[in-house]
């Protein structure tokens, strides 16, 4: 977890705390809180040292706890501005993976340049239904979100259209250890790998593949997206980020630009799919 959010956090236990102590009902303990609003008292403990974080239902039932009804929008507007920045899978998929998907159709729509490094799995743009299927199911499985797979890969297929309008440009590298990545069955992997190799040359598809055993000046990292020069996304296990500021920004298009060195492009693209496609046992 980032120090920027940790520092967020924190800040918004303390004022909670301040809230608690200073409540127009009288100084509440963290007991009395807890049993006035049904928690286990750790879950106080915890939102007032900065170690959860708190809905905007819980920040609600706080401030009528501690009878300041009138402090939920300031509260709220503290959770908002570092929830921008790292936004929670177990937030984010409580209702499945295709509202998640949508969001992104909206993000990429608005979008003209898409510069992408991808190191786990093949480019969401660039997937074939079946497998994206299977990364929606496995992930579902793993994070116990809701099973909606089919709408999810309704939602990234229809995200595909974007390749096909004028003055739209995904420029994305992917290291070859993406593509050998057996997180479906090997009949799907081949068709997806094949897919690939007739994309390279597509007008709007820019695809670099980086070799294994190409030299790299930094290592591989986590994968991540720059929109335009508004926003890099970036994913981890636990979050997503999503940052905003010029200065990051401009780090992450250099870190592209890195990795761009070390890839290999059209008919040498070509090869590289190839000789993982053949390696696959179908």
């Amino acid at each position: 977890m980032s120090t920027d959010y940790q520092r967020a956090r924190a800040a918004l236990g303390r004022r909670l705390r301040e809230l608690r102590v200073e409540s127009d009902n009288g100084r509440l303990t963290g007991t009395s809180l807890a049993q006035r609003l049904g928690w286990p008292q750790s879950k106080v403990s915890k939102l007032e040292n900065g170690r959860q974080t708190p809905t905007e239902d819980d920040l609600r039932a706080w401030c009528e706890a501690v009878g300041q009804p009138a402090a939920y929008p300031e509260l709220r507007s503290r959770l908002k501005g570092f929830e921008s920045h790292i936004r929670s899978w177990r937030r984010r998929l409580a209702a499945g993976h295709a509202p998640v998907q949508e969001e992104w159709n909206t993000l990429v729509g608005e979008t003209r340049t898409l510069h992408v490094w991808d190191t786990f799995a093949v480019n969401g743009m660039l997937q074939t239904a079946d497998y994206a299927r299977n990364l929606f199911e496995r992930y579902a499985e793993f994070r116990n979100s809701p099973r909606d797979s089919e709408d999810a890969v309704r939602a990234r297929m229809k995200r595909q259209e974007w390749l096909y309008q004028p003055g739209k440009q995904l420029k994305t590298l992917m290291w070859e250890g993406a593509l050998r990545a057996e997180t479906c069955p090997p009949a799907v992997l081949a068709a997806q790998l094949d897919r690939l190799v007739g994309l390279v040359g597509m007008d709007t598809v820019q695809l670099g593949i980086v070799p294994l055993d190409a030299a790299l000046r930094l290592p591989p990292g986590n994968g991540f997206w720059i929109l335009d020069d508004r926003l890099v996304t970036v994913e981890d296990w636990h979050a997503a980020l999503w940052l905003d500021d010029a200065e990051t920004i401009s780090l992450y298009r250099r870190v592209w630009e890195t990795f761009a060195e070390s890839a290999v492009y059209g008919a040498e693209a070509q090869q590289v799919i190839a000789r993982v496609r053949r390696s696959i046992k179908v």
